[in-house]
C-alpha cells in the first residue's frame, strides 16, 4: 500500500512537471494543460482519486496550499502601486469588481438555480484572474502597452483582493446559513475579520522584525517564513475557525509594504514550493470533480460561462474605462480578456468542501461550475485573443526593444545610447547599486534575477524582442539566453563573452545564443574602457564616409556595438554574422576617450562639430 501511494504521488509530480514543460514550450496558461490531465486521470479513467490517496490529509493540505497561495499573492501587493496606477486600474480593481461580483451573482442564480447565498459566493470566486494566467497569454497576444499594463496590473493586485473578498462572503454565508438571527451573524463576521486580521499582524509584526533586525541567517528565512504562515493560518482558525485565509492575507500585504523588510528574500521561498504546489493542486482538484454534476447541470454551465464572458466583464470594462483616454478598439480587447486561475479554482474547491461538511444544498456544483469558467475562459481567450488584437489594430508590430541583462556601466551605456535611438530598453540586474544607477540615469530597470518565477509574471516584456546578456556572471548569461531565445527567438540573444578564460565552442555558444559583438571582445575589456573613459557614440556613415573608413579613422580605438538602418532598425554585431551597413546608416560603438580630441567624424569635422551622441556610464555628453 505504501509502495502504491509513493507512486502515485510520484507520478503525480512528474505528471505535473510535463505539463508545465508543455505550456511552456507552447506559450499557454499551464492551468489548460493541468486541468485537463487531471480530470483525464481522475474523473475520466478513474486511475487518481484524491480523497483515497489523502483521505483526512486531503482537506489539511488543501488550505494550507491555498494559504501559501494567498500570501504570496498578498505580499506583492503594495499600497504604494495602488496610489501610483492609473485611474482605470484603480476601478478595475475597488469598484469595477462588484460589476462582476453581481452580474456573476444574479446569473447564477437565474441561470444555475443556485440559493442566493452560494450565487454570491460563486461571484466572489469569479472577480479574480491572476498573473499566471494573464502573462503568457499577454506574451502571445502582445498587445499594446496601455491595454498590457492595465490586464496585467489588475492580475497581479486583485488576486489578494478577490480572495479577501470571497473569505468574508464566506463566513457571511455560513453565519447565516446557521439559522443565527441578524445580529449573531453580524457578531460572527465581525469576530472573523477582528481575529483574522489580529493574527495576521501579529505574525507580520513578529516576523518582519526577525528579518529586520536580522535574528535569522539568511538560509532560514524561507523555512521560517513558511513555518510562519502555517502558524498564523492554524492558529487564528484554533481561535475563530475560518478566519485563517484573511490572517495570511493581512500577514502578506503587512509585511510587503513595511519598510526595511527583505521582500526579495521572503518572495525566493515561493520560487519552488508555490510553483510545486500550484502544480499539484491543480491536478488533485481536477481529478475530484464529478462529471455526473456536470451533466446534470448540462448547457446550464455554459450559460452561466457565456455571461461572465459576454455580460460580466463587458460592463465591468465599459464602468472602469468611462471617461479614459482608452480608444474603443483598446476596450474591446480589454473586455474580452479575463482569464480565471488559480485563485479561483483553490478558493472554490476549499469553500465548497467546508460547505458540503456543514450540510448545504447545491456545495457541490460550485467546483464544476468554477472549473468551466475557468478552461472556457482560459482556452477561448488564449486561441482567439491574438487574432482579435490584429483585427482591432491593437497589437503590437514585431518587438525591436531590447532587455539588457547587467545593469552595470556597460549596460547603461549601451541602454542611454539604445533610448536615443527611440528603442525600448530595460535593464535586469541582481545587484541593488546597479538598478539604482540605472533608474537615477533615467532608464526603466527591474530588480531581481530574470529567471526566477517572480520575473515570470513582473518582468515587463511588453515591446521587447532582443535579449543582451552583458553580465559578469557567464553561467547567468548562458541560463538567460536559454530561458529567452524560446520566447525572441535564438537569432535575436546575444552573450557578451566575460573573458578569455570563459571561451566556449561555437557549438555551445549557438545553444546559448550568438556572441555579441566578436570572438575577440569580451565583458572585462569592455568594462575596462568605459572605466578609462570611453564613450558610447553614434557615427552616421555616407557616400563618402564609408564603414572601411569608420575603421581607418577610429582603428581598435573603436568597438562596434549596434547598426542603425535607414529605417531605424537596430541591429547587433554578432561573431556569428557579418554586418555590412552602406551609406545611411548609422554605427553605435564604444571609442575610447583619446581617439576622439584629433580624429575626424564621418562628416569631416571635429567631434566639437559633429552630430554625434555619446552615453557613458549615467551621462550623455
Amino acid at each position: 500500500m505504501s509502495e502504491h501511494l509513493m507512486l502515485t504521488i510520484a507520478a503525480i509530480t512528474l505528471i505535473g512537471g510535463a505539463c508545465q514543460w508543455l505550456a511552456w514550450r507552447l506559450r499557454l496558461p499551464a492551468i489548460v494543460f493541468l486541468l485537463l490531465t487531471g480530470i483525464v486521470i481522475g474523473p475520466v479513467t478513474g486511475w487518481f482519486d484524491p480523497d483515497a490517496l489523502l483521505g483526512p490529509l486531503l482537506f489539511p493540505f488543501v488550505s494550507l496550499s491555498v494559504a501559501v497561495i494567498l500570501f504570496e499573492g498578498s505580499l506583492t501587493l503594495k499600497f504604494s502601486e495602488i496610489r501610483g496606477i492609473e485611474t482605470v486600474v484603480r476601478r478595475f480593481v475597488t469598484s469595477g469588481t462588484l460589476v462582476t461580483w453581481s452580474v456573476t451573482t444574479i446569473a447564477a442564480r437565474l441561470i444555475a438555480d443556485l440559493s442566493w447565498e452560494l450565487a454570491t459566493l460563486f461571484g466572489a470566486f469569479m472577480v479574480v484572474t491572476g498573473p499566471t494566467v494573464i502573462v503568457p497569454m499577454l506574451r502571445t497576444v502582445r498587445p499594446t502597452a496601455n491595454i498590457a499594463n492595465i490586464l496585467r496590473w489588475e492580475g497581479i493586485i486583485i488576486d489578494p483582493i478577490g480572495a479577501l473578498l470571497a473569505v468574508l462572503v464566506f463566513e457571511f454565508v455560513v453565519s447565516a446559513g446557521a439559522g443565527d438571527a441578524l445580529g449573531a451573524t453580524v457578531l460572527a463576521f465581525i469576530s472573523v475579520i477582528a481575529v483574522g486580521t489580529a493574527s495576521g499582524l501579529a505574525a507580520g509584526y513578529a516576523l518582519g522584525e526577525a528579518l529586520r533586525r536580522d535574528w535569522l541567517p539568511t538560509y532560514l528565512y524561507n523555512t521560517i517564513t513558511l513555518a510562519a504562515v502555517f502558524c498564523s493560518f492554524s492558529v487564528s482558525n484554533a481561535f475563530i475557525e475560518e478566519s485563517g485565509l484573511l490572517a495570511v492575507t493581512v500577514m502578506g500585504i503587512y509585511l510587503g509594504n513595511r519598510r526595511g523588510v527583505p521582500i526579495d528574500e521572503i518572495l525566493s521561498f515561493k520560487e519552488s514550493l508555490s510553483l510545486l504546489l500550484i502544480t499539484v493542486l491543480f491536478i488533485l482538484l481536477a481529478a475530484r470533480l464529478d462529471l455526473d454534476h456536470l451533466q446534470q447541470m448540462g448547457w446550464i454551465v455554459v450559460g452561466v460561462f457565456l455571461a461572465i464572458q459576454f455580460i460580466a466583464r463587458p460592463l465591468e470594462v465599459l464602468y472602469c474605462t468611462w471617461g479614459s483616454s482608452l480608444t474603443w478598439q483598446e476596450r474591446s480587447l480589454l473586455a474580452w480578456i479575463a482569464p480565471r486561475g488559480i485563485v479561483a479554482a483553490a478558493v472554490s474547491a476549499l469553500f465548497a468542501i467546508k460547505l458540503e461538511q456543514r450540510n448545504f444544498e447545491q456545495a457541490e456544483l460550485l467546483v464544476p461550475l468554477t472549473f468551466v469558467v475557468i478552461i472556457g475562459t482560459v482556452v477561448l481567450q488564449s486561441l482567439t485573443s491574438g487574432w482579435i488584437a490584429r483585427r482591432l489594430g491593437v497589437s503590437e508590430p514585431a518587438a525591436a526593444g531590447f532587455l539588457i541583462l547587467g545593469a552595470n556601466p556597460l549596460g547603461r551605456a549601451m541602454a542611454k545610447a539604445l533610448e536615443q535611438q527611440k528603442v525600448r530598453v530595460l535593464l535586469c540586474d541582481t545587484l541593488w547599486d546597479n538598478v539604482s544607477r540605472a533608474r537615477m540615469a533615467g532608464l526603466k530597470a527591474y530588480y531581481g534575477n530574470p529567471l526566477s518565477a517572480h520575473a515570470e509574471n513582473y518582468l515587463d516584456l511588453s515591446g521587447l524582442g532582443h535579449l543582451l546578456a552583458v553580465t559578469p556572471d557567464a553561467h547567468m548569461n548562458a541560463l538567460a539566453c536559454s530561458r529567452f531565445k524560446d520566447m525572441f527567438g535564438v537569432k535575436n540573444v546575444y552573450s557578451l563573452r566575460v573573458g578569455s578564460s570563459t571561451g566556449t565552442s561555437r557549438r555551445d555558444t549557438r545553444r546559448e545564443g550568438r556572441t555579441a559583438f566578436s570572438d575577440e571582445i569580451t565583458y572585462v575589456d569592455l568594462s575596462r574602457r568605459i572605466y578609462r573613459g570611453a564613450e558610447v557614440r553614434k557615427t552616421n556613415l555616407s557616400e563618402t564616409f564609408s564603414m572601411a573608413q569608420f575603421h581607418a579613422v577610429h582603428g581598435e580605438r573603436a568597438t562596434p556595438l549596434f547598426a542603425v538602418d535607414p529605417k531605424g532598425r537596430i541591429e547587433v554585431f554578432a561573431a556569428e554574422t557579418e554586418l555590412e551597413p552602406a551609406a545611411n546608416w548609422s554605427i553605435i560603438a564604444l571609442i575610447d576617450a583619446d581617439s576622439n580630441s584629433a580624429k575626424a567624424d564621418g562628416n569631416g569635422t571635429s567631434r566639437a562639430q559633429a552630430p554625434a551622441t555619446s552615453a557613458t556610464g549615467d551621462a550623455t555628453t
